[in-house]
């Protein structure tokens, strides 16, 4: 069993990643672009790393927890990119959202090298990351799930094998993020609706949450509007890249997705009037730019 694991992005979702699998009696360093996640892994008893090269010499598993198909290609061949430092047979674990293309010929290019590619996007938020409870659904070979399985095991509530080719576990998370995008769209569209008609927004949530029309992001991000509080847990920008690769893919396969295209529009328009960075839930903000409502707390334009 592999014991020795380097975790590549040591933000909100790898850190928690990282913390689980270190609390699972794994042996974990972490390196992140940023020195004081690095030092905030430290401090929680993991091992940092000054460099990617650093962090993968030696590892059996290398978890990559990036945003984009862009940046995982820049992890394993940019300038200080990882493959050519992974020991052979090693397994690179992505965790990135990206077209399901590029997951296939990234797992192409790293198979060449004697390495194998698990393409293992996750869900589940910073929360269920640091208790070990993801959702990840993997697509790989057996030697790769078996390569990365003590990581999985101790990241994941629920590992879905959905095949032996790469590139099926991204398609599957882009289905999961069609779905996120548009129902966070809808609940910042409804409460902000409500706001407009005045209605006791406390009461609005009590009374959804108990009723048909919830769903899972109403009941998760309204209570950041409710709060006034638009700290990004995650960012509008994500949804700008996750829908436009929806919409990239359904073009290809001529395939109407009106919902995503109308969603994406609003992320879009979130992200130029400079809420990119802020949480997905500034939705309903843009809402109240536009119609006048009054939501709650000073982050409200």
């Amino acid at each position: 069993m592999a014991s020795k694991i380097a975790v590549l992005g040591l933000g909100s979702m790898g850190f928690g990643m990282a913390c689980s699998m270190k609390s699972a009696g794994l042996d974990v360093s972490g390196y992140d672009v940023a020195p004081p996640a690095v030092e905030r892994f430290v401090a929680e008893g993991g091992r940092g790393a000054g460099t990617p090269g650093e962090a993968v010499t030696g590892a059996d598993v290398v978890v990559s927890v990036v945003v984009s198909g862009a940046q995982t290609e820049a992890v394993l061949f940019g300038p200080d990119g990882v493959a050519g430092a992974m020991k052979p047979g090693a397994v690179f674990v992505s965790s990135a959202t990206m077209d399901p293309a590029i997951a296939r010929d990234l797992a192409q290019r790293i198979k060449a090298l004697g390495l194998h590619y698990l393409d293992a996007p996750i869900s589940g938020g910073a929360a269920k990351a640091s208790k070990g409870e993801l959702t990840i659904m993997a697509s790989g070979s057996p030697q790769a799930f078996a390569a990365a399985r003590p990581a999985l095991d101790a990241m994941a509530a629920k590992v879905y094998e959905l095949g032996d080719t790469a590139g099926t576990g991204a398609a599957f998370k882009m289905i999961n993020q069609l779905l996120a995008g548009v129902h966070i769209a809808a609940a910042c569209e409804a409460i902000a609706f409500a706001a407009k008609q005045g209605l006791d927004l406390d009461k609005v949530y009590e009374v959804i949450t108990a009723s048909a029309g919830n769903s899972w992001m109403f009941e998760n991000r309204i209570p950041h509007v409710l709060a006034g509080d638009y700290a990004p847990l995650s960012a509008i920008e994500i949804f700008v890249k996750d829908l436009g690769i929806v919409q990239d893919m359904a073009r290809a396969e001529r395939y109407p997705v009106p919902l995503v295209a109308a969603a994406l529009q609003m992320y879009l328009a979130a992200s130029g009037a400079g809420m990119g960075r802020d949480d997905d839930s500034s939705l309903a903000r843009l809402y109240a730019q536009l119609s006048g409502a009054t939501l709650p707390g000073t982050n409200n334009p």
